[in-house]
């Protein structure tokens, strides 16, 4: 175990949002995670180029492959968090290829199974979900928002987090996911704005719950505000670009800094990494 692993001994430093692919780098990286001092990863559903889902009867065979993934990961030493969802950029391959009509409605098909899964206890969360972070036409954006809505619904009737994927995290975002989780009835607790700015405060996130991306100088700002936050690479596994987002060794590097800079302490990362995560997904 390296210095940064000594270090965070008795941590359960948790990367809140990865990505694998079976033609991907996952076992190099999860040594290297695991070497570090990373415990446990929330392993986020992502979509694969041969399964799509209009072709391979929905999105039940991707969801079987990310979780076949999972356990191949567990057997590595790691442990696994899983969430599944229709991620938001689908609808506009399924629109073009069906209309907008079949697609929203393979999506929510999508969005109900995913919530089975968390039912059978196979999944935590719903996600990622949510809307296109790109310009889109009026009717893909208002489709996705009824579909972003339509997962807070089902993440309050299975008890679980949904994880969103959206536009670039602002206060004024996080005051209308906040809206949209109070008309679903769901906890802004149980609400993850993924790939997020260090928008730890109240007044800045409305409740949402951010996953602030594990950059120096965001989770340096996030520590020095506040300890409602969770930390994530968005690592991608993708073969075609080694380490995108951040690479997975990334969040307990930065866990290390910050006790060794006094920005924080053993106690502060404890609350961040198992009782946050807990408070999140009830694991």
């Amino acid at each position: 175990m390296s210095q940064s692993g000594e270090i965070l001994k008795g941590i359960p430093v948790t990367d809140n949002h990865v990505h694998f692919r079976p033609d991907g780098q996952m076992e190099r990286a999860i040594r290297g995670f695991l070497r570090q001092g990373g415990v446990r990863l929330l392993l986020v559903h992502t979509p694969y180029e041969d399964l799509v889902a209009s072709k391979v009867g929905g999105f039940e065979p991707g969801y079987e492959r990310t979780l076949g993934l999972a356990r191949r990961a567990r057997q590595l030493g790691v442990e696994v968090l899983v969430a599944l969802g229709p991620h938001p950029v689908e609808l506009l391959a399924l629109e073009r290829n069906e209309g907008l009509e079949k697609a929203v409605e393979i999506m929510r098909s999508g969005l109900e199974v995913a919530s089975h899964y968390v039912l059978e206890r196979r999944a935590v969360a719903i996600g990622e979900v949510g809307r296109p972070h790109f310009p889109v036409d009026e009717t893909i954006w208002d489709s996705s928002n009824e579909l972003m809505a339509y997962s807070m619904q089902l993440a309050r009737e299975a008890d679980c987090a949904v994880i969103l994927h959206t536009e670039e995290a602002r206060p004024d975002l996080f005051r209308e996911l906040a809206t949209m989780a109070k008309a679903a009835g769901l906890s802004g607790d149980r609400v993850v704005k993924h790939h997020s700015d260090p928008l730890v405060l109240p007044r800045e996130n409305h409740g949402i719950f951010p996953s602030v991306i594990a950059r120096e100088d965001y989770v340096q700002v996030a520590a020095r505000k506040g300890l409602r936050f969770l930390m994530e690479t968005d690592y991608l596994d993708d073969p075609r670009r080694p380490g995108a987002v951040l690479g997975l060794n990334t969040v307990p590097r930065r866990c290390t800094r910050l006790l060794l800079d006094d920005i924080i302490s053993k106690d502060d990362l404890h609350k961040i990494h198992a009782d946050n995560v807990r408070e999140v997904y009830g694991a």
